[in-house]
């Protein structure tokens, strides 16, 4: 792929006061497998303050989640000194969509979001300096173990939070939910949303749907999705399902967790609703440099959660920094 090419118009990235884009970050579209348009934006530490970057962060956001959802968190990895690459995966954000129905969470194969995932690293490889460090949420974090597991090297290391390593299906048994999948599909209904449930966004509440115990910060990505409608998203298809088992099930191989040679770090909220911990802890056991922390108190977003459950994802994250990107080590290059 010819970079030049793939560089494009600047691409919008929305806010609101309460929740504005960091300074020092602009928007691009890039172009990912299959030539769709995707939006992805870095960030630079502001100067002279920050001095030499210690390298860049990965964003990978969780199903639904934008770039925009993510500022706060930018902007405690901007402050930490870092470089950050953030991104919208295909199907949300404001990345191409897959269907005409915008609201409809759906995906095809995992394979595309792995080519797109390395054609981001491609396009963006010579502005960011390293260290690399690759932080990921739900979706995000598996999809990047995938990437791992498949042979991506630039990456010094992976802080993985909450990963989709295996969906909690409710009342429903795990064997039910592959069948029903496996028949919908073959009928041709991969793109109709699961048991026919649009799950509006817009009529989500604090009480009933949040997935942090931070009401406030709950409330400030609220502002932004009926700022910018566009970056909604509803219930999951059959497709989107598929993919998400799929994921899963790739990832928990043993031989391909065997394969992962940086230090990841899984930091894994204990009041999941949404994935296994359990899966979690087995996972990261078998990853020869895995570390498994368990935030007590904290749902599924943990870096949306409350400052002091927040704080000892940060701190995981320093710990991991400090092991491959040491604070100083610029520094003492230039000196010698």
């Amino acid at each position: 792929m010819n970079r030049a090419q793939a560089y494009a118009a600047e691409a919008p990235l929305m806010g609101t006061p309460d929740a504005a884009s960091p300074p020092g970050g602009q928007g691009e579209w890039y172009r990912g497998a299959g030539g769709l348009r995707l939006r992805a934006a870095l960030w630079t530490p502001s100067a002279p303050a920050a001095g030499e970057p210690r390298g860049t962060v990965v964003l990978s956001p969780g199903r639904t989640e934008p770039i925009e959802k993510y500022f706060e968190v930018i902007g405690n990895f901007l402050a930490r000194g870092w470089c950050v690459l953030a991104h919208d995966w295909r199907g949300q954000g404001l990345s191409a969509r897959l269907l005409p129905d915008r609201l409809k969470g759906h995906a095809r194969a995992v394979e595309e979001f792995l080519d797109d995932y390395a054609r981001l690293l491609t396009v963006f490889e010579d502005r960011c300096p390293k260290p690399w460090i690759m932080v990921g949420h739900s979706m995000g974090a598996a999809l990047n173990l995938l990437s791992l597991q498949a042979g991506e090297t630039r990456f010094a290391g992976a802080l993985l939070s909450s990963p989709m390593l295996r969906v909690k299906t409710g009342k429903h048994s795990m064997w039910s939910v592959k069948l029903a999948v496996r028949w919908n599909i073959r009928h041709g209904k991969a793109g109709d949303y699961v048991l026919d449930e649009p799950d509006d966004p817009f009529g989500h509440t604090f009480e009933k749907d949040a997935l942090t115990s931070d009401e406030g910060r709950y409330e400030l990505w609220r502002q932004q999705m009926y700022a910018c409608p566009h970056l909604a998203i509803g219930g999951t298809t059959w497709g989107w399902l598929a993919f998400a088992l799929d994921a899963g099930e790739r990832a928990l191989k043993l031989k391909a967790l065997k394969s992962v040679r940086i230090p990841v770090t899984v930091v894994q909220a204990a009041d999941d609703d949404r994935v296994w911990k359990q899966t979690s802890r087995w996972a990261t056991k078998r990853l020869p440099h895995g570390r498994y922390v368990e935030i007590g108190g904290a749902q599924h977003e943990v870096l949306m959660e409350r400052d002091d459950l927040r704080a000892e994802a940060f701190r995981e994250f320093e710990a991991l920094a400090e092991r491959v990107a040491p604070a100083g080590a610029e520094q003492n290059r230039a000196e010698l």
